[in-house]
């Protein structure tokens, strides 16, 4: 968040509640953004230890597997030079905000696909006032679906990390996670 811990959301924070958002406070790196619907938001865990390279090292694939992703629709997108995010020109389209503690990733990131771009109005994205930001849909030029942009990024990802992905149902995950026994 902004100073002393407040988070910078614009005055008071009142239009984002006017506009039926919640906020809450988090322990990731990065400053303040938004998730909601339309987003692909991806909050990968990874042993940084098991998997090689470091929070920096991390960050950057991330970028890079955004803008394989983007690429696959015709937008061309870059992260060298800029701060840590992906962005079309001046416009940012995906935000990164990561923890590592002991070695393991949490939090991550979200890429804008169609979302209400007028919660953006009401914060201080990545502590960055003067950034626009922007959606696959408005630099396309017409919608397109989150399940699109999961489909493109999970082959970018699972080749960029080294991991070979399925998409589950997340009923499926609940009831593995409860049959699964703890390691000792």
């Amino acid at each position: 968040g902004g100073s002393a811990g407040r988070p910078e959301i614009g005055g008071d924070g009142a239009g984002l509640v006017d506009l039926g958002a919640e906020v809450d406070h988090s322990d990731r790196g990065g400053e303040v953004t938004y998730h909601g619907p339309g987003q692909l938001v991806g909050y990968p865990i990874i042993n940084l230890l098991r998997h090689g390279g470091g929070p920096l090292k991390y960050v950057r694939t991330l970028e890079r597997t955004l803008i394989a992703t983007l690429s696959e629709f015709g937008v061309k997108a870059e992260s060298e030079d800029r701060p840590t995010g992906v962005w079309i020109g001046e416009r940012k389209i995906a935000s990164i905000g990561v923890k590592v503690n002991r070695g393991i990733t949490t939090h991550g990131f979200a890429l804008n696909v169609d979302p209400d771009l007028t919660y953006f109005d009401h914060i201080i994205a990545c502590g960055m006032p003067d950034v626009a930001t922007t959606s696959m849909s408005r630099e396309l030029g017409h919608h397109v679906s989150v399940d699109d942009a999961i489909a493109a990024f999970m082959p970018h990802f699972g080749r960029m990390f080294g991991f070979e992905l399925s998409q589950v149902e997340p009923t499926s995950v609940q009831s593995t996670l409860i049959d699964t026994p703890l390691p000792e």
